[in-house]
């Protein structure tokens, strides 16, 4: 009865429009007054200590670099640098667009800032080129899911703070996993490439050299924040820092493209961005420290054990239960409101819980590809000026792409797991 009441009560709030951070709030507030003896205090001092956390610093810093590197210029020469690397490949602007949500996920952290930052620029690029403009948009919203894999990574930043794992051991883990999805990914573009007639260009040697000599400032980012980290020089909330720093010295006295209005437009994004999901992790810390202490994670163990002992058959179960999640909330909120609950279970399988933030990372990234709330689907029609329904036609074989990732991912540890057991 209590875990019924839970859910419904959670449930009937998000249908009536509330915000989830909100829902979770009042969803522990009645819960605790109407079926439990606990003083509903709990939920206030839970959310207050859920902030109190010098790794969650490191959010709205990365979020910032994000957006100081659209502004400044920094992703459109990444995506030049993409262009001269594998633009002459079969389906070239497909291939440039995944490899810069490559180099742009190892800076920004978000799949929508990915899509929006890349897909503003090469979007328009495919359309000129005869790509379908659906087709376009197709693969820019299913690249930019890289974005919350390769390192650093905002939901990965958030299941640390819950799980209380290390940052940089998840970042470490999320590497392989990001490139194996990229290449994937670019499997896929070829062969429909191939049957679209779509062609890549070939660059002059020329151009190479001044592509390069453009985006080697845009380079020097992401080691300066993962060469610090994995080099013990910064904590992962240090290097955020520094990417800001640079992002912004880059952009003003390199690339002179960012000004006061520009500096206002990112730090106001990156306060809308940060606002919404610390509120939201706030009030799930009550709602987790509530579910843990009616034993609700021994419940949904239970249940699987039920149903298999095998740990194949239970990774299996979970992975579908996160791509159904997956398809109607967004990343950082399944995240926030599922890894209390779901990480003991597997615990007890014996599987790490690095290794199982990327497994749920991995499978929540797939979310922002799938209707009906797949938001790099929209962020990606509102850039193509199209319908998310016609951009669906050709997601497909990009879905499918990403499953083998997952697939790889969740049944073969050692992807995950060999940087940072080679860095221990």
């Amino acid at each position: 009865m209590f875990l019924f009441t839970l859910i419904a009560c959670f449930i009937v709030l998000l249908s009536i429009g509330l915000p989830i951070g909100i829902a979770l709030g009042v969803t522990t507030t009645v819960v605790i007054l109407w079926m439990s003896n606990l003083n509903v205090i709990l939920v206030a001092q839970n959310a207050v200590a859920a902030l109190d956390s010098f790794p969650l610093l490191a959010l709205p810093f990365f979020v910032l670099a994000g957006n100081l590197m659209f502004y400044g210029g920094i992703s459109r020469r990444l995506l030049d640098l993409a262009d001269v690397m594998v633009g002459k490949i079969v389906g070239g602007l497909g291939m440039v667009t995944t490899v810069a949500c490559m180099f742009f996920a190892a800076i920004s952290g978000s799949g929508p800032a990915t899509v929006s930052a890349i897909g503003t620029i090469v979007i328009p690029s495919m359309k000129e080129k005869k790509y379908d403009v659906n087709y376009a948009a197709a693969i820019t919203a299913a690249a930019g899911s890289i974005g919350v894999i390769i390192p650093p990574s905002i939901p990965f930043v958030i299941y640390a703070v819950i799980t209380g794992v290390s940052v940089a051991d998840l970042f470490l883990a999320g590497v392989l996993p990001g490139l194996i999805m990229g290449f994937t990914l670019m499997v896929a573009n070829y062969i429909m490439s191939k049957k679209y007639g779509y062609k890549g260009r070939e660059t002059a040697g020329a151009e190479k050299l001044s592509v390069f000599k453009e985006s080697i400032w845009a380079l020097i980012m992401p080691v300066i924040i993962l060469g610090g980290i994995y080099g013990g020089i910064f904590t992962p909330t240090e290097a955020a820092v520094a990417g800001c720093v640079y992002a912004l010295a880059v952009g003003v006295f390199v690339y002179h493209e960012i000004g006061l209005k520009e500096v206002y437009d990112a730090l106001k994004d990156t306060g809308l961005i940060t606002g919404a999901t610390v509120f939201t992790l706030a009030f799930s810390t009550s709602f987790a420290t509530l579910i843990t202490m009616k034993q609700v994670p021994n419940m949904v163990a239970n249940y699987l054990n039920s149903v298999s002992d095998s740990p194949f058959v239970i990774l299996l179960i979970i992975n579908v239960f996160l791509l159904m999640v997956g398809c109607f909330v967004d990343n950082i909120s399944a995240c926030i409101i599922l890894s209390p609950i779901l990480l003991p279970v597997v615990i007890k399988m014996g599987i790490d819980p690095v290794h199982f933030g990327v497994i749920m990372t991995v499978n929540l990234a797939i979310g922002f590809c799938t209707p009906p709330y797949g938001i790099n689907l929209f962020v990606a029609s509102a850039v193509a000026d199209t319908s998310v329904a016609k951009i669906s036609r050709f997601i497909l074989p990009f879905l499918l792409a990403m499953l083998v990732t997952l697939g790889i991912t969740t049944y073969i540890p050692q992807v995950s797991m060999f940087l940072p057991t080679l860095f221990k």
